[in-house]
């Protein structure tokens, strides 16, 4: 029977009848200066076809060449993920036919990974932690890029033409793959979300990889199935590809558990197959059916000698490691004096990061989760992004807050100036005397500002005088709606003590 794809089961109800297996192969592409196996460049954002050599264009006599830095990254990401490193391993073309793929193969590693048999420990919101099975983490190289032409969606599906550009084609890879993952149960989109910043956290803190994912930089491919509650046989899995941001892949785990629930629920079954993910309706739609590894022939590459390892060399690399994200953590959280709470809710933000450069760009702590926490991660839930997506740096920031102890704006105009940063106009300083947003400060603005709402309020004035002093407020909040929010409010009151002949 046909898998039905346009029916979704409550989550609630999915979860009482079925337990989720989860399984996931993250991409990280590494940033090293060239590309895998060949001297071409290993940049983003070039035209198109232009950091492209024989090799990486599969033409005839070409050799390819393995890079040594990539190794290298590839055994620390190992470390970091406490894999075993192989003493021997080698590549392997995994033949298949895409139009981004120009060998017809991509060189990889099968059955002799550069890593394998490692674990993480993902912490969730409320500070459970738990353990991911690692199975490999392998080299290979990444394909180029299809853009697809003449569609309403930009996806093959509708497109009337595709243009391919080769510069993606061999930059280094490493995927790791997970054991199937049981026990999550109603948390499965949650520890997904987790599991897949910390592996953003952790190639991002090694300096190998620039981790944007918006980017490409990291991608997972989410796999998905479902066993009736009580049954120990893994269900039919999906695998959703290239899904690029940590709150898509907790979308894309929760619709396929609802989808998949309602298929079996209503008798059906469940195709093994890629899907793809859709950010605008929030949906996965089918691709092709999913290959198995006999389907790809693998065989070892011929042109590549194996790589032997040796203990002094991990051991050299071992020592190079940075500082453990969540060792890290620990020590940041005592440093800025975070409560418990305070810090749980920076981390699963996602801006941790951005605050730590905050700090150590000169704000202080305290105001850096201020703006992080607030405008900023506002701004972001308005647009839809994450955070480090929004284009807001460390650097606006604290030029944010240089503004402030100015008193050139107030917290309230400050808001305004993050909104136009994230907009894209430019820095604070430059978008404050651009769009004349500095406070104003000529009191004799004040003065007629403050007179004309002492002239409407009589009874507001009569209370002051009685000596409600907070009553000033009511006198503040017209002053500030005729300048347009640029006043200085403390200096309005001020001024309203001194025309009404008050005092505290």
């Amino acid at each position: 029977m046909a898998a039905v794809t346009d029916e979704v089961l409550a989550f609630e109800e999915a979860m009482a009848q079925y337990d989720p297996v989860l399984g996931f192969e993250v991409h990280v592409e590494l940033n090293t200066r060239t590309k895998m196996f060949s001297s071409a460049p290993n940049g983003f954002g070039d035209e198109p076809n232009t950091n492209v050599t024989p090799v990486d264009l599969g033409l005839p006599g070409v050799l390819p060449v393995v890079n040594g830095t990539a190794v290298e990254y590839s055994i620390k990401l190992g470390l970091a993920l406490n894999c075993q490193i192989a003493e021997v391993c080698g590549f392997a073309r995994k033949n298949y036919f895409y139009p981004d793929t120009p060998k017809n193969f991509q060189t990889s590693q099968y059955d002799d990974p550069i890593a394998h048999d490692g674990w993480l420990d993902v912490e969730l919101e409320d500070g459970t932690v738990f353990r991911v099975e690692i199975e490999r983490a392998h080299m290979e190289e990444d394909a180029g890029k299809l853009t697809h032409q003449g569609g309403a969606s930009g996806r093959i599906q509708d497109a009337a033409s595709s243009l391919v550009d080769y510069n993606r084609a061999g930059v280094p890879l490493v995927e790791i793959v997970t054991k199937p993952i049981t026990g999550a149960g109603e948390r499965a989109a949650e520890l997904a979300k987790a599991y897949v910043t910390q592996i953003r956290d952790i190639v991002k803190n090694l300096g190998i990889s620039d981790a944007r994912m918006e980017r490409g930089n990291v991608r997972c491919d989410a796999n998905v199935s479902l066993m009736p509650k009580g049954s120990t046989v893994f269900g039919t899995r999906t695998e959703t590809k290239n899904v690029n941001s940590t709150r898509a892949v907790a979308h894309a785990v929760t619709f396929e558990i609802q989808r998949q629930a309602a298929v079996l629920s209503a008798g059906g079954s469940i195709t093994q197959e890629t899907r793809h993910w859709q950010e605008g309706t929030r949906t996965t739609t089918s691709g092709r059916p999913k290959s198995d590894a006999d389907d790809y022939r693998y065989f070892p590459e011929p042109d590549l000698v194996p790589i032997h390892t040796t203990t002094e060399w991990i051991e050299r690399l071992r020592a190079e490691l940075p500082e453990p994200p969540a060792e890290r953590r620990k020590r940041l959280k005592a440093d800025w004096g975070y409560s418990d709470e305070e810090f749980r809710d920076v981390v699963n933000a996602g801006v941790l990061d951005e605050i730590a450069a905050t700090i150590e760009a000169g704000a202080s702590a305290s105001a850096a989760r201020k703006w992080w926490m607030g405008e900023i991660a506002r701004l972001a839930n308005l647009a839809e992004k994450d955070i480090a997506e929004l284009g807001v740096t460390p650097a606006d920031v604290v030029e944010v807050e240089a503004l402030i102890a100015e008193k050139t704006i107030n917290d309230k105009l400050a808001k305004q100036v993050l909104g136009f940063v994230a907009d894209g106009e430019g820095a604070p300083r430059a978008i404050v005397e651009a769009r004349s947003l500095a406070v104003v400060s000529d009191d004799g603005a004040l003065n007629a500002a403050v007179e004309a709402a002492i002239a409407e309020n009589p009874g507001v004035v009569d209370k002051i005088r009685a000596g409600k002093l907070q009553a000033i407020g009511a006198l503040i909040g017209p002053v500030m709606k005729a300048t347009r929010g640029q006043a200085d409010a403390a200096r309005v009151r001020e001024i309203v003590m001194e025309q009404l002949g008050v005092r505290e």
